[in-house]
């Protein structure tokens, strides 16, 4: 479905992406998760086609997106902040959403409006920032296209409106087998989601992992000083460590397993899995620490 080999970009003289190699080609649900500045947004830029690479190659469903009309029948993507205009209601945003995606379907995006109860006829520019992601992703899911990419489409939605975003995209996917990436900076957002995630990391590709398999690094030892730092003190891989009074706590880039349970019990050490963002804010602070 996507593939990318050996993506440069740049903003004039500003690196934005270095060497970003991916190869995704079953139809999933992708995470793409990055800080602030890592690079998410230029390269789902440049998967949309909205930018030309400096090198490298992008291939989606056979084709180069860029300047390519018929990228149109294979990509939507609903950024974060998308450019409606501000004259537009909803039935305006739909009549947009026909008109760029082949393969729409007007019934469903007018189902989802219902879900979402979302007024018809107020202007975009006064909805909430909810409700404005909320007519983000009725687009995105009613595109129907095989490579639908949205960004933050978490972003203000209350428990309840998240729930139901969970719902409706799980259903589609189900119905309509496509590949979804969804990024955000906020992992716990949409890890729930995702059957493996992306990480962006220094302009480049950092890692492409199984969600359940990344869910499983990274714990946490917590007790006395001496006996946590005897643990430890042969890892290489310590990815935070705090220290107050007499105790000492550690974050080590690595499974929990029974051998570690062992240890931990025999020296009187908490052991516990830490949570995914908790591990890949620090696991990046970390690399950054050795680049």
């Amino acid at each position: 479905m996507i593939k990318i080999q050996g993506i440069d970009f740049n903003y004039g003289s500003t690196l934005a992406l270095k060497n970003v190699n991916l190869v995704e080609e079953e139809p999933i649900i992708m995470g793409l998760w990055g800080r602030n500045g890592a690079g998410k947004t230029t390269l789902m830029k440049l998967l949309a086609g909205l930018e030309k690479p400096k090198n490298g190659v992008i291939d989606i469903h056979g084709i180069s997106p860029y300047n390519h009309s018929e990228g149109m029948k294979y990509i939507a993507y609903m950024q974060e902040n998308h450019p409606f205009s501000e004259f537009w209601n909803v039935k305006d945003a739909l009549m947009f959403g026909a008109y760029f995606n082949p393969n729409w379907d007007q019934q469903y995006a007018e189902e989802l409006v219902e879900l979402f109860e979302l007024p018809k006829k107020k202007l975009i520019r006064k909805f909430s920032k909810g409700m404005q992601t909320m007519i983000k992703i009725v687009i995105g899911l009613a595109s129907k296209a095989p490579v639908t990419i949205m960004d933050e489409p978490t972003n203000g939605l209350d428990a309840f409106r998240r729930k139901q975003f969970y719902d409706v995209l799980l259903e589609t996917y189900e119905d309509h087998p496509r590949l979804f990436i969804l990024s955000s900076h906020h992992i716990e957002e949409i890890e729930p989601l995702c059957e493996k995630i992306a990480v962006i990391h220094n302009k480049t590709l950092a890692s492409y992992t199984d969600t359940e398999e990344l869910k499983r690094r990274g714990l946490m030892l917590t007790g006395p000083v001496e006996e946590v730092q005897k643990l430890v003190q042969s890892h290489h891989q310590i990815l935070q460590q705090k220290k107050l009074r007499n105790q000492m706590q550690v974050m080590i880039d690595d499974v929990i397993t029974d051998e570690w349970h062992t240890i931990a019990n025999a020296n009187k050490v908490r052991l516990e899995n830490v949570s995914l963002q908790d591990y890949l804010v620090q696991k990046t602070m970390t690399q950054e620490g050795r680049d």
